[in-house]
């Protein structure tokens, strides 16, 4: 076993639950049954009052925390959730699950279709972040809860969280979208235009085709790299990399010269190892679609008793703090309880999973006084 550090939660394992009750898509499709994989971290109180659900962003999955048996690596949000944490797993009953359309573990366009015994691939129906949301909502009823105490998570996370509020208003007693957005801009919607062009280009895609074959391996990686150069900025990739060269001499060919190549097409080929490629379609399509804009947020005619905190990073050029802003300019314009902060990073969008010290502090002040209220 792997030895933990202080805080840790140890070695952790991925659940599942299934339920057959046909899920409502927006698309006006249903999808039947459903498999959300999911990871729960510290203990449920006696009035359930105490859960926080965790959500990950584009590329992520349930292993928010702790690790796997027999792996190195611990979850993508290791450094906030566990004892003493900003997500306190001494104090809060922490659950993350991976999202619908996605390839680790939930329900997706690699599962099983049931009507042919095959796997989906383009047969699966589009599904946006409202229909991934009201997955969850079933995990959670599967769970007794009937109020979380918070919902929180980075970049599509944050969407999500977001999301939750707008669908399921008396469920949520806090949210804490981070590095999020109401809408996705022409820029942002561009990118994932890019990439989903990148994948479908690769000739092994097949038409999504492709399960039981050669993967489109190539055009997955592409997809990524691009999608990696949105999380950095220009300073964090100056400081990681500036111009150093490999091999200390120019090759004179197509050869990978300078370091940042180098870490873009490893970046890259890990991803395809992992990550399924009509997932990307799904998931950026997914993103694209949501739109929380022009009072969506809010039930007509309702009050807002949700308290938010919203936090957002100087440096983030993929979702701009003017956007985080853009969230708390409507949720004052309806009176709801909300604080705002821009966290002064040099780390761009990936700040969200780097800048842990900062956002703790203000995560564990905020979920303290949730918590006594």
């Amino acid at each position: 076993m792997k030895k933990t550090s202080k805080g840790s939660l140890g070695v952790v394992e991925t659940k599942y639950f299934t339920f057959n009750e046909p899920l409502k898509l927006e698309c006006g499709k249903t999808l039947s049954p459903v498999t959300v994989a999911y990871e729960t971290y510290g203990n449920l109180n006696a009035e359930n009052t105490n859960a926080v659900l965790i959500l990950h962003a584009f590329s992520g999955d349930a292993h928010a925390a702790g690790y796997h048996k027999g792996e190195e690596k611990p979850g993508w949000w290791n450094d906030m959730i566990g004892p003493g944490k900003a997500f306190d797993t001494d104090k809060y009953f922490v659950v993350c699950p991976n999202i619908i359309g996605g390839c680790r573990g939930s329900t997706g366009p690699s599962s099983v279709n049931p009507a042919t015994g095959r796997p989906y691939g383009l047969d699966f129906p589009i599904i946006t972040v409202s229909d991934m949301v009201n997955a969850q909502k079933k995990l959670i009823d599967h769970l007794g809860i009937k109020k979380l105490l918070s919902v929180s998570g980075g970049s599509m996370g944050g969407m999500q969280a977001l999301q939750w509020v707008a669908n399921h208003p008396q469920a949520v007693k806090t949210c804490i979208p981070v590095a999020a957005t109401l809408k996705h801009s022409p820029q942002q919607i561009a990118f994932d235009e890019v990439g989903r062009q990148a994948v479908m280009a690769d000739s092994d895609w097949n038409n999504g085709e492709y399960y039981g074959g050669k993967q489109p391996e190539r055009g997955l990686s592409i997809a990524r790299m691009i999608g990696h150069i949105t999380y950095m900025s220009d300073q964090s990739m100056e400081d990681k990399f500036s111009r150093k060269l490999k091999n200390d001499i120019y090759s004179f060919s197509f050869r990978s010269d300078f370091e940042v190549e180098g870490y873009l097409r490893y970046r890259g080929d890990s991803f395809v190892k992992r990550f399924d490629a009509n997932s990307y379609l799904y998931i950026t399509k997914a993103m694209d679609y949501y739109d929380l804009s022009d009072g969506k947020l809010f039930a007509s005619g309702k009050n807002m008793d949700t308290r938010f905190l919203v936090i957002s990073f100087k440096s983030d050029w993929l979702y701009p703090s003017y956007q985080s802003k853009e969230i708390v300019q409507v949720l004052r314009g309806r009176q709801a309880d909300v604080t705002y902060c821009e966290i002064n990073s040099t780390y761009g969008h990936d700040a969200f999973l780097l800048e842990v010290e900062d956002q703790s502090k203000l995560i564990r002040s905020f979920l303290e006084r949730a918590s006594r209220k």
